[in-house]
């Protein structure tokens, strides 16, 4: 890297709970597995909220976060074969894990049993700790630099390497496809992208959200059906409907009524995270042989596998792109539900 981008601008969260603010980064020269990528869109995860707010255990302020890039290559390491300059590259939630362990070799480096590297909060092989994507550049390891094809706009790809992931992953793993009746709850930042590529698959797909307010949204984006969760016929209606939930909303809602709406043999996903634990009656997985389970993103396979799927299909994610300076009304606005569906930081504007 070029003296002039060890120190890049970014925007970090200062402190657990205080408003993100500009500042600059160190990142690392370009090693010889390297790839120097200038991000152009970085999206808004829940999950970023979450770690900038310190919700989840204390983090190593100040902290850049975002894990949801798209960029183009602008440098690469002399031993890079699969990335060149001037390609339009991804990076999602993890930059790097052993390559050793048995789930690393399954390719499932998301679950590496020596401890996944996460492109936020986390200390890297070299020691040094993670800064995420509110950020002009990076440096990542060619491994974990994903191909975004040329069909999807990059602003409308990067929400795809981490909401894409995290749907597309459990729907495949449970055969998501046509004969198959799959309900998404919650209609999201999540919950549209599983729409979109549920119906892609082939699926029935059917919205339970609280209320219907989106429902057009919903059939838009691809969904058969949409029932509101609030109005207790639904739950009589839609009984023994389903193959596959996949359950998006990160609130400690009735997961027992959800079992319910699932056929024998089927499955309920969890792919959020309530800071709360769920209370689960046995009787209702055992009463037709259900299962409850929970998934986190993809491995870097499957993940290149969703993009390559995106850009058959002519998917990408609803944005609204934003400036730097709009970031913090952003988190407000995606905690009170206020974004149709994912908020996209043009990092020009940093």
């Amino acid at each position: 890297m070029s003296p002039s981008l060890t120190n890049v601008k970014a925007y970090a969260a200062p402190a657990a709970g205080e408003p993100l603010v500009p500042t600059t980064i160190e990142r690392r020269e370009v090693g010889a597995n390297d790839v120097l990528i200038e991000i152009k869109y970085a999206g808004i995860c829940h999950s970023d909220i979450h770690t900038a707010n310190g919700d989840w255990g204390p983090q190593p302020y100040p902290l850049v976060v975002g894990h949801e890039i798209a960029g183009v290559v602008t440098e690469v390491g002399p031993q890079v074969t699969t990335h060149k300059v001037g390609d339009h590259v991804g990076v999602g939630c993890m930059v790097n894990s052993c390559g050793e362990c048995k789930n690393c070799l399954a390719g499932d480096e998301q679950y590496c049993l020596d401890g996944t590297v996460f492109t936020y909060g986390s200390t890297d092989r070299d020691g040094t700790v993670t800064h995420g994507g509110y950020s002009t550049h990076v440096v990542v390891d060619a491994d974990f630099v994903l191909s975004i094809p040329d069909t999807i706009e990059l602003s409308q790809a990067a929400p795809l390497l981490c909401a894409g992931i995290t749907t597309y992953s459990p729907l495949a793993h449970w055969n998501a496809g046509p004969g198959t009746k799959v309900a998404v709850v919650g209609l999201g930042g999540l919950g549209h992208m599983a729409v979109k590529i549920a119906d892609a698959m082939g699926a029935e797909v059917t919205v339970l959200s609280q209320s219907l307010k989106k429902k057009d949204d919903g059939l838009r984006l691809g969904a058969d059906h949409y029932y509101a969760t609030s109005d207790p016929a639904t739950f009589t209606t839609l009984a023994n409907e389903f193959d596959l939930i996949i359950n998006t909303v990160s609130a400690n809602i009735d997961l027992n009524a959800l079992f319910g709406l699932l056929d024998v043999n089927g499955t309920l996903v969890g792919v959020g995270a309530p800071p709360e634990p769920y209370s689960v009656a046995g009787m209702a997985l055992a009463s037709g042989r259900r299962s409850y389970a929970g998934s986190m993103i993809g491995g870097i396979a499957q993940t290149q596998e969703m993009l390559d799927f995106c850009g058959e299909h002519g998917l990408g994610a609803d944005v609204e792109i934003i400036s730097a300076d709009q970031i913090n009304e952003a988190y407000e606005r995606v905690l009170a539900s206020d974004v149709r569906y994912r908020f996209v930081i043009d990092t020009a504007t940093l």
